[in-house]
């Protein structure tokens, strides 16, 4: 059977003082990224130029990078964007690299 998580299950402390970055603002971003907003966490979200997401983001009071400036100023991230085809937009040099205190972010193998 399952295993059922809720909030009192997480501790929102260990983010306290970090900023997460999501990199995409499609079905999976936006709902990373205003679950942790409505949080508290200071949440960034990194578009490519052009994006039509840009705007959307903006309006719900997201703070909006360059997908390479997201990727660096996060410390930690989320890269759903990237499985799902932004590989052009975010390149392995963005991502942390493992084992370093730093920064701690998920990216995908490219």
């Amino acid at each position: 059977m399952a295993r059922m998580y809720y909030d009192s299950d997480a501790n929102l402390d260990l983010l306290n003082g970090k900023t997460v970055a999501i990199i995409g603002y499609g079905s999976q971003g936006h709902a990373h990224a205003l679950n942790l907003k409505d949080s508290g966490v200071n949440v960034i979200v990194g578009l490519y130029e052009g994006s039509r997401s840009v705007a959307k983001a903006e309006a719900e009071g997201l703070t909006v990078k360059p997908v390479a400036d997201a990727a660096k100023t996060g410390r930690l991230g989320d890269d759903s964007a990237a499985r799902r085809g932004a590989k052009n937009h975010l390149q392995s040099s963005h991502c942390s690299k493992s084992g370093t205190r730093q920064r701690a972010a998920v990216c995908p193998r490219l």
